[in-house]
């Protein structure tokens, strides 16, 4: 039920109806959105948040939000602006909506009491744009979580940066004077050309502290999350390169280790196999590396796993370098599709799949309902 038509499911047409069951097995923050026309689709605002607790958490803090960060495109008379705007060249770049969202508000106020610590869950929801939040002067975000829920142990952030379908689990404790306001600040963040020129960032929402007694810091709660580095012993090495290329017409296409969408052909996997993924960006823009169904970790330029060991499914691969990534396929085989998750760059062609199959058994049936994972 992983929502893919022509990978794993048909898509649920217009009327229809189709029911999701199924188990929540990690505590966090998750999302939803749809994979027909998705870049249109969820670009128009049908997405949101999942929220799995843990029963069994020791710590707590007296607040708790859940952010939702997006953009939409919006026409001067108010009307949702065109998903196609600008044609290849727009989705070779990735489309950016020109009206920032927080829960599906524009610039929302949101009252918080000096020194009392809150626990935000955020979600990247944009198509394609990357948010780079400031916590304001003299703050820190104490990142205690990521895609999959709690990381290994807190990190003390200067700023916060969320590429499209990253998640993040932080603390936060204002410590501005009752009665006074300030702005959680949105800076550009540079994912490639033409991102950070001739723009400006801008506030994201503005928090409104209550007119009570400021009250005395606490440290934060202490979060620890027991996690093992995946073994790379035996696994197998697998080489991607994300490359764009120019028809005679001047449009633009992704490519996968040279091939259009149409010719990528699928990864294979056999149940409990390690592979490394070796991603390399040859193109002049970042892309948010997306993979269904499994976690996985990320390794450094030496090979070893980042630290704090974190369960991802969504990294970003910086523009004009290089990434890799180890990932355990459990005993659940199928189609499973890996992709960009700046939507647009999926559609042109930034997206495929990998066929898990058990021992001794054939690989799954190639998508057949639709050509294309995204589109009908």
């Amino acid at each position: 039920m992983d929502g893919v038509p022509g990978a794993s499911q048909p898509s649920v047409e217009p009327g229809g109806t189709f029911t999701y069951d199924f188990v929540v097995p990690d505590a966090g923050l998750y999302w939803y959105h749809p994979h027909v026309m998705s870049a249109a689709q969820v670009g128009f605002g049908l997405y949101g948040a999942l929220l799995v607790d843990d029963p069994s958490e020791q710590f707590k803090v007296a607040e708790e939000r859940v952010l939702v960060l997006s953009d939409i495109d919006l026409t001067e008379q108010g009307t949702l602006g065109d998903p196609e705007g600008g044609g290849s060249t727009g989705m070779a770049f990735g489309r950016e909506g020109n009206t920032l969202l927080v829960n599906g508000k524009n610039h929302p106020r949101v009252t918080m009491r000096s020194g009392v610590t809150q626990r935000w869950r955020v979600v990247n929801a944009a198509i394609s744009r990357f948010f780079n939040l400031d916590p304001g002067v003299g703050i820190r975000f104490t990142k205690i979580g990521d895609d999959d829920g709690l990381q290994e142990y807190s990190e003390e952030l200067e700023s916060l940066v969320l590429a499209p379908g990253e998640r993040a689990d932080v603390f936060y404790t204002p410590d501005a004077k009752p009665g006074t306001e300030y702005g959680i600040h949105a800076y550009l963040f540079n994912r490639g050309f033409g991102s950070v020129e001739a723009r400006q960032g801008e506030d994201l929402f503005t928090i409104v502290m209550a007119d009570t007694p400021a009250v005395t810091p606490q440290p934060h709660p202490k979060v620890t999350r027991a996690i093992e580095a995946i073994s790379q012993s035996g696994a197998t090495q697998v080489a991607l390169e994300f490359g764009i290329e120019q028809m005679d017409d001047k449009t633009f296409f992704y490519t996968i280790n040279g091939k259009p969408l149409a010719a990528i052909p699928p990864l294979k996997a056999i149940v409990g196999e390690t592979q490394i993924w070796k991603v390399t960006n040859t193109t002049p823009w970042s892309h948010p590396l997306h993979l269904h169904g499994f976690f996985f970790q990320v390794l450094d330029k030496n090979g070893k796993p980042r630290r704090p060991l974190q369960w991802k499914d969504t990294v970003s691969v910086p523009f004009k370098d290089s990434l890799a990534i180890v990932v355990k396929f459990d005993d659940r085989p199928g189609s499973w599709m890996y992709h960009c998750h700046v939507l647009d760059h999926a559609e042109g062609g930034l997206m495929s799949a990998v066929q898990l199959s058990r021992p001794g058994e054939p690989p799954p049936p190639l998508p057949s309902e639709h050509t294309h994972p995204t589109e009908n």
